[in-house]
């Protein structure tokens, strides 16, 4: 079995489920996009700023740089959507070259993390796996705020059903994805 196949999957998983969040936020004006909403941080443009913030942190830390703590100086670098969503597009990608080069460096190489006064050692692998479990925590707070909107939230958790692909080809295609870059070849595969 493929070891980086389940990182590979979730890095791509990552990139679709954003592209297809922060697409149906088009639907809403700039003012609903930054409206006060329910949730830990208090609108739907701070949630999935501090959504791009981590993954600055630990891609940067992951590529091998010391960004650290400088992370967070902007709280929301992103003031509009289109802005948001090209940042987002850019950190996404990155990760997934990140999990492709683990095929050369392996998942368990050790990443510094600088973290201000002190430097975390992880292995790759783990902070792939507090990262992936990150996106997903938030995304959900997210899709839960855009449900009090006038836009329907988009569904997300259909990218790992093969009977979901004829749907996902379009997106797909959007993101010069297609079903063997995620999965390779697969008997299963539509």
């Amino acid at each position: 079995m493929d070891e980086l196949r389940p990182y590979r999957t979730m890095a791509y998983n990552n990139l679709w489920a954003n592209h297809r969040l922060l697409n149906a936020c088009a639907g809403l004006s700039q003012a609903e996009f930054a409206a006060p909403r329910t949730g830990f941080f208090p609108s739907l443009r701070a949630t999935l700023n501090h959504i791009l913030i981590v993954d600055r942190f630990y891609i940067d830390a992951m590529e091998g740089g010391r960004l650290g703590p400088a992370a967070w100086a902007e709280p929301e670098p992103c003031e509009t959507l289109a802005a948001l969503k090209a940042a987002q597009e850019e950190m996404d990608r990155r990760l997934i070259a990140v999990v492709e080069g683990a095929a050369r460096n392996g998942l368990v190489r050790i990443v510094e993390v600088h973290r201000g006064s002190r430097i975390q050692r992880e292995q790759l692998d783990r902070l792939l796996l507090h990262l992936f479990q990150h996106q997903v925590h938030h995304r959900g707070q997210a899709h839960a705020m855009l449900s009090g909107t006038s836009v329907a939230p988009p569904q997300l958790d259909e990218f790992f059903s093969v009977g979901e692909a004829p749907l996902r080809a379009g997106e797909f295609a959007m993101l010069g994805l297609t079903e063997a870059t995620i999965w390779g070849e697969n008997e299963f595969a539509p």
